[in-house]
């Protein structure tokens, strides 16, 4: 009997699957998605479902991460944290600050589990998760081996990792390590983080400003459907910001390195004259054009076919290419948006 994913997935869709399943079991979730991976089923492994975008109803089995745990060591300089996949992210950085451990504030509100942060490298306000993690712990669904490989080999960089390109839907990620520091050095580089005073901050009064930040640039989910911001920041040459720059003057941009910088994709939405544009049930926010997000009856179709059409026009206007952020989910699978 079909099962409904529309509670399971932050932008609301209204799809089902053939089977669902969540499972809190580290060892049984372990056998299940080995099982399944070599089944002639389709298998999706989710988290929070909050960076999946169904374009209609899933063929297949989907695998919901529910394990909880976290184990604390430490030595004379850092903290290491082991968290199982299925704990909430934003639930960890409460977490640390009652236990008075710090590194990781600026990414509270981030929405989704633990097992998926390592997969796009979540960031936020200057901290990304390449910062702080330490390993990562997976299964290779493939032999049903159990590895652990350290940061480096994560291979991380703006929203990406190893996890999404050569190891892309082929393991379960079933722990993350974290490596905080017990010399914290409060990051405060990014606006509105910039307010705050060096000298007196403390953790708590960053995780509330960020969350208050967050709050108020971005829809709750539970109240209008969205899964954050839907396209990655693009990051091009000097010598094509000097183009864009001579003509658009006020873009906004910021500097990676000598060589390269990243762009604001809102701005660009923006100012292509996009926000508030709707397909069907499908729309960009009006406050945050970098979200679309679903007035109560956007199909899958309806989110893609408006993400399309905004790839588009900024292509077009900018000669700007923009990339999706969650993962679209079709019949069989994962796929390429196009």
């Amino acid at each position: 009997m079909p099962a409904s994913l529309r509670e399971i997935n932050t932008l609301g869709l209204d799809v089902c699957c053939d089977e669902f399943l969540s499972i809190s079991d580290k060892q049984e979730l372990v056998n299940v998605c080995y099982e399944t991976y070599h089944s002639d089923r389709a298998m999706l492994i989710l988290g929070g479902g909050s960076n999946v975008v169904f374009s209609e109803n899933f063929a297949g089995t989907v695998i919901q991460v529910d394990t909880k745990g976290i184990t604390q060591q430490e030595d004379a300089e850092n903290v290491y944290l082991t968290v199982e996949a299925g704990e909430n992210w934003h639930d960890l950085v409460k977490y640390c600050l009652a236990h008075g451990i710090y590194g990781i504030e600026n990414l509270a509100l981030i929405p989704g589990s633990v097992g998926a942060a390592p997969i796009q490298n979540i960031g936020a306000y200057g901290v990304e998760l390449a910062d702080v993690c330490h390993s990562v712990e997976f299964v290779d669904l493939d032999a049903g081996e159990m590895y652990e490989i350290s940061n480096q080999d994560c291979q991380f960089s703006y929203r990406e990792s190893i996890f999404k390109q050569q190891l892309r839907n082929k393991v379960l990620i079933t722990a993350v390590t974290l490596k905080l520091s017990r010399c914290w050095k409060p990051n405060l580089s990014y606006v509105p983080l910039t307010s705050l005073n060096k000298e007196t901050v403390d953790a708590d009064m960053i995780v509330d400003l960020v969350c208050k930040t967050r709050a108020s640039k971005l829809p709750d989910p539970r109240v209008l459907g969205n899964v954050g911001s839907f396209f990655k920041n693009p990051i091009i040459d000097t010598e094509k910001l000097k183009q864009l720059l001579t003509e658009f003057p006020n873009m906004v941009h910021y500097n990676l390195d000598n060589s390269q910088h990243k762009l604001a994709a809102g701005w660009l939405i923006d100012n292509a004259g996009l926000k508030g544009v709707c397909v069907g049930g499908a729309c960009i926010h009006q406050q945050q054009a970098l979200v679309i997000v679903n007035n109560n009856s956007a199909t899958g179709a309806d989110v893609c076919n408006l993400a399309l059409k905004i790839i588009d026009e900024i292509e077009q206007r900018f000669d700007v290419q923009l990339e999706v952020e969650p993962r679209i989910i079709a019949e069989f699978g994962e796929v390429i948006l196009s």
